[in-house]
């Protein structure tokens, strides 16, 4: 057995907060400033039942959740101009996107998001490179 196995737990939501679909299929932005991780993983996302868009910076992220209303958001954190953290903040405080489920999903362990200031910003956590799996059944988690 890998040791990354070992330590591996399904990821969980860290908050109660859960977004309504009405029968619809959940929509999620992809944020990441890695564009191609960005564009594959919203391809993955839409093999899934999952309407997927991807943008590629913190600003962006904020466009896009006026623009389009989605249910999720799964922001990376090390991002230029404006970070992950900034960006969630950035949301929570705009009454228009305030109810959106973001779930940090960077390379970054799970205690150094928790112990960021923003860190409490967030729905959920997965780090990069866990299975694809574990995102989409924390993104079912957090939809109703």
């Amino acid at each position: 057995m890998r040791l990354s196995k070992l330590f591996h737990r399904p990821p969980r939501p860290w908050t109660a907060r859960r977004v309504p679909v009405n029968g619809a299929r959940p929509r999620v932005v992809v944020v990441d400033d890695n564009h191609n991780a960005a564009l594959a993983l919203a391809a993955y996302l839409s093999l899934q039942a999952i309407e997927a868009r991807a943008v590629f910076g913190g600003m962006e992220a904020f466009d896009m959740a006026h623009e389009w209303a989605p249910h999720v958001i799964l922001m990376d954190i090390s991002m230029p101009q404006c970070d992950g953290f900034e960006a969630a903040c950035a949301l929570r405080q705009d009454p228009r996107t305030a109810g959106i489920a973001i779930v940090a999903h960077t390379a970054l362990d799970e205690a150094e998001v928790r112990r960021h200031p923003a860190g409490h910003e967030f729905d959920g956590y997965v780090q990069k490179g866990w299975p694809h799996g574990d995102l989409v059944a924390l993104i079912t988690a957090l939809v109703a």
